[in-house]
């Protein structure tokens, strides 16, 4: 898998305000310049002919060379993949062509996905209870990754892992396995449908208060420790 197991190197290449070599030729130099204007987002080969007004074979000869010339080079449009797109070698496609991070050549990287998703309910399984922030400090400690990774896309690995009910969304109280999370911060569990051999089953009561109290087994309504003089389960119901 490419973007395993190496340094992270995914970085958006500069365009080069340097023309390329004189070598051109005139019809050359009119394509490679109209391709060059649409930056990230490329040009179709129809509309790069309307632009250029010239001749189709004067066109097809002359890209032939620039690609040769590596000056400009094919993406894949995943909104239209059956038209050619041509774009400036000195660019990456943007997000509207290439369809993000989680798409590699024009199709989507399910392999990587579906790595990640592994990654992640190991990582909370391990922790417990983990935030997004802490997630992304384990993968990018482990050097697992080729790429850089953000917290934007570890949250939509997350939201899929929540919709497979592979891990559930609580918020901390502060105490037991979140003393170290903030009170109110979001954070993540396993559900005892991760597939994680030993697991703990984690109920809906773990993301209140009486879910990690030592006392629970003395509160009662109308007793010393109660619900309703509880300063731990008032904070939890202001959330």
């Amino acid at each position: 898998m490419s973007r395993l197991q190496g340094p992270s190197s995914l970085k958006r290449k500069r365009p080069d305000s340097n023309s390329p070599s004189g070598s051109l030729t005139e019809h050359e130099r009119i394509l490679y310049d109209v391709i060059r204007s649409k930056q990230d987002m490329g040009i179709w080969t129809r509309d790069l002919k309307r632009e250029a007004n010239l001749p189709d074979n004067v066109v097809a000869k002359s890209l032939k060379s620039l690609l040769t010339k590596k000056l400009i080079k094919e993406v894949v449009n995943i909104q239209n993949k059956g038209r050619k797109h041509l774009m400036a070698a000195e660019f990456e496609p943007s997000k509207e062509i290439s369809g993000g991070d989680w798409y590699v050549d024009g199709s989507l990287d399910t392999e990587f996905i579906d790595f990640l998703k592994d990654q992640f309910v190991k990582i909370i399984y391990k922790q417990r209870v983990a935030t997004l922030e802490g997630i992304l400090d384990v993968i990018r400690r482990s050097g697992i990754l080729k790429v850089e990774i953000t917290t934007q896309q570890i949250q939509e690995i997350v939201r899929v892992l929540v919709l497979d009910d592979k891990v559930m969304e609580v918020k901390s109280n502060g105490m037991g396995e979140f003393d170290s999370i903030p009170v109110g911060k979001v954070c993540f569990k396993c559900t005892n449908k991760a597939g994680l051999k030993g697991e703990p089953k984690v109920g809906a009561m773990a993301s209140i208060p009486c879910g990690v109290c030592p006392r629970i087994s003395y509160c009662t309504p109308d007793g010393i420790i109660s619900p309703s003089t509880c300063v731990y389960y008032t904070k939890w119901l202001d959330f």
